[in-house]
């Protein structure tokens, strides 16, 4: 007779995974999680992981998004801060890719981010070979104190709006520090930058920053970043399992935080499928990146609630990294507009004119 033991709940304590895995079932992200380990609280270590990811990580939509996303998940599964860090730069490349420009070496971002009481405005210049000018205020430019470059939208005259890569070290772009009070994700300070006509370059025509298929697959990649960030609070809880004999309360929060993230796990998978197969271009790439960010968004939401319950105060109260965490996907996932982005995500079925079910 062959008889199957159940797994030791040591072993679940014992053996922890490292690597943050969508679909691909190979473990090769475990030196990248510790690269992510030693990063954490400092920014310039996070950086320098981001030019040297950003030199061999692939682009989304070239057939291999799903490690892309890995990377991510993995990143941030070891911390959100260096996963905040690394996704603007590994975005800004995958921008500067698609309009079939070359990428400076050095660090970037993407400050794309508009504000009703700031406007940054585009002019363009006959003095410097054809350059344009940005004046004004631009919010939300995380590090952009720490930065070489970024890729920055701006109006244009025409009521349009333009990407431009700008060198963030001239004496015409000035970060303006001191407004960051964020507890959650403290290290990647994004108060905004005044520009006073600093030199920029186009990247790509009017609109064509918005309207680009990787427009939808960045935001995607962000939502790995918030899986990855869900995976890491759920592994506390996960643990707590082996330090004491769970109750029935404890294995019920365990069950549903994994249905969660298995939810979340499938839909970014297909999503990749989808955006390597050819089928998330133009109108289906934008619908499929609303539903995935929600999807991804609602878990990671759930899993907080939920550890939360499942431990109590302690681990918030006494455990640095535990705390940063919560803390840091908590303010990450205000890239998601919750609602709005539901309403937005209805309207869009809506102009469709077809049943989505």
């Amino acid at each position: 007779m062959l008889i199957i033991m159940p797994q030791d709940e040591e072993d679940i304590v014992t053996t922890p995974k490292r690597s943050v895995l969508l679909d691909s079932g190979s473990n090769t992200q475990d030196t990248l999680y510790e690269s992510a380990v030693a990063a954490a609280g400092s920014v310039s270590r996070a950086l320098a992981l981001a030019a040297e990811l950003g030199a061999r990580t692939p682009l989304p939509g070239g057939g291999s998004t799903l490690t892309l996303w890995e990377t991510l998940a993995t990143i941030a599964a070891a911390d959100l801060s260096v996963a905040r860090t690394i996704e603007p730069h590994l975005d800004a490349v995958a921008i500067l890719r698609q309009a079939e420009l070359s990428v400076a070496a050095g660090t970037w971002g993407v400050f794309a981010a508009e504000a009703p009481e700031h406007r940054l405005e585009a002019h363009h210049s006959f003095d410097n070979d054809g350059d344009w000018q940005l004046t004004g205020r631009k919010p939300w430019c995380s590090l952009a104190g720490n930065l070489d470059y970024a890729v920055v939208t701006a109006h244009v005259p025409d009521g349009e709006r333009r990407a431009f890569s700008v060198d963030l070290r001239q004496p015409t772009v000035q970060a303006i520090r001191g407004t960051w009070v964020s507890r959650g994700l403290a290290a990647v300070d994004s108060g905004p930058i005044d520009f006073d006509a600093a030199s920029a370059r186009p990247v790509g025509a009017d609109n064509w920053y918005l309207q680009r298929d990787g427009f939808a697959w960045g935001g995607l990649g962000v939502a790995a970043c918030w899986y990855g960030g869900a995976v890491g609070i759920a592994r506390r809880l996960l643990r707590s399992v082996g330090e004491r004999t769970p109750d029935q309360v404890a294995l019920m929060y365990l069950g549903e935080v994994d249905r969660h993230l298995y939810a979340a796990r499938g839909a970014l998978a297909a999503a990749a499928t989808d955006i390597d197969a050819g089928r998330a271009h133009g109108a289906a790439g934008a619908l499929l990146a609303a539903r995935v960010r929600g999807v991804v968004a609602d878990a990671a939401e759930a899993i907080l609630r939920m550890v939360g319950h499942g431990l109590g105060p302690a681990p918030l109260a006494l455990e640095e990294d535990h705390a940063r965490r919560v803390a840091d996907l908590q303010v990450y996932l205000r890239q998601h507009h919750a609602e709005r982005d539901a309403a937005a995500l209805g309207r869009q079925l809506q102009n469709t004119g077809v049943a989505p079910w």
